[in-house]
């Protein structure tokens, strides 16, 4: 099978050296597709009509200077365009956990969301700051990403994928908590103002929020966090709401 992976925090990161470790246990066909620098945020933004640098920097390993969701379109349109396609897509292992807004914030879910409009199942991988590292860290991954992969039919369906956080230490029991809130760009730093002109930098952090049940408690209690979303994001509106409002607009 064939595996591309990819990452927002750059082609150097060594959350990507260690996921692709872990897919190995899986594949011996694993491609790598990572921006040149860190995406932070990055969300799922794509680079339209602006040129991208694609660099190989090793074999089946190529940086791109766009955006992370822009990595999984290189790779579809360009990399991929006359060969076999991916077969399962991972991104991360981002450096910190991705919880509650980082779904729409999260370069690494970008990727995934991106992965599953190309109709490929997808999981995107992290892991909280400063975790404890041991030598069986990339095989119990490893293990877990085939473990999922065997049960895809179970998760995969059109327009879903996982996010996965993993605690401090491995291995872990897994949970499916609910996602919580725990907001990021919560303030802004004045780094220099003069007359009408203002600069400002937001902050990185997070006030790690947690209620009972939520993604932030089940990482600190140690347990692998398994979360499937998905990019549809509707809410139908009451029909009856719908009948008002033509009124409306029938008798103003």
């Amino acid at each position: 099978m064939r595996i591309l992976i990819c990452n927002d925090d750059g082609i150097e990161a060594p959350g990507l050296a260690r996921l692709v470790n872990a897919a190995s246990v899986l594949s011996d066909d694993v491609w790598v597709v990572a921006p040149d620098g860190k995406r932070t945020a990055a969300g799922s933004s794509l680079t339209i009509a602006r040129p991208l640098t694609m660099r190989r920097v090793e074999p089946n390993w190529y940086s791109c200077s766009g955006t992370p969701a822009d990595c999984v379109v290189s790779a579809m349109t360009w990399l991929f365009a006359d060969a076999q396609k991916p077969d399962l897509v991972l991104s991360g292992v981002n450096d910190g956990r991705n919880v509650a807004e980082d779904l729409a914030y999260s370069g690494t879910l970008g990727i995934a969301r991106e992965a599953t409009f190309w109709s490929l199942p997808a999981i995107g991988f992290s892991r909280v700051k400063n975790p404890d590292f041991t030598g069986g860290d990339d095989q119990w991954l490893g293990a877990l990403i085939a473990s999922l992969w065997r049960s895809r039919v179970d998760w995969g369906a059109e327009g879903h994928w996982l996010s996965v956080n993993l605690p401090t230490a491995l291995p872990a029991e897994i949970r499916q908590p609910r996602v919580g809130r725990d907001k990021i760009a919560r303030t802004a730093e004045i780094v220099e103002s003069d007359g009408e002109r203002t600069v400002i930098t937001i902050p990185r952090g997070r006030a790690h929020a947690s209620q009972p049940g939520d993604e932030n408690e089940a990482i600190d209690a140690g347990f692998v966090s398994i979360n499937r979303l998905n990019w549809f994001g509707e809410t139908r509106l009451d029909e009856r709401f719908l009948d008002g409002i033509s009124s409306q607009r029938q008798t103003g």
